[in-house]
This record gives structure tokens, sequence and C-alpha cells, in this order.
């Protein structure tokens, strides 16, 4: 079964429930974390990992002290699936681990 994409409206009241600082455009899931560079290129290695474990993939972009995340489905056409949510769920699980701190 394909996957549906969720409306503005499902994916900003999952957010706000399960993904508090995540933001939405209606076509991707967003979040920047404050990390030590170093510590940041090793958090962008262990979302790959997870990327690779789940079979989906987001863009992981790493900056001097930030790491982006920004996540869509590119079979949906670039929008918000609740795999999609998922894998935001298991990034935020291991943002600590690795001293990243969200910017709000």
């Amino acid at each position: 079964m394909m996957a549906e994409a969720l409306t503005h409206t499902q994916i900003e009241k999952i957010l706000s429930a399960d993904l508090p600082g995540w933001t939405t455009d209606g076509r991707r899931i967003e979040r920047t974390y404050s990390i030590a560079h170093v510590a940041g290129a090793a958090f962008v290695v262990h979302i790959a990992a997870i990327q690779d474990d789940w079979g989906h993939h987001s863009d992981a972009t790493l900056g001097y002290r930030t790491v982006h995340i920004s996540i869509s489905s590119s079979d949906l056409g670039g929008h918000v699936a609740e795999h999609d949510i998922e894998l935001a769920r298991r990034i935020e699980a291991a943002a600590h681990g690795h001293g990243a701190v969200p910017l709000d």
C-alpha cells in the first residue's frame, strides 16, 4: 500500500502533539539543532544510519555549529506522510545523545 500525503492541518497537529519545535510548510517537516561542529558530523552519520535502517531518507545539512533536517517523501511529490513523522521521531530520539540542542 502506498503512503498517503498528510494535510497541512494533520501535520501541524501531529507536530504539536509529538514533535514540538519541528515546523512545516505543508510539504516538508524541518528542525535545526545547535551542536558543536565535530559532534554535528557524528550526528549526521547517526542520522544516515537511522535512515538506512528505516529505508527512508531526508536531507541533513551540517553547518558550523548547526545541523538542519528536512524531511518529505519524494514518492509523494515532496509531501509529508506518516513515515516522515516516524523518521523525525527517530532523529529526535538520537539528538540528545549527541548534545544537539533544538533551535526554536
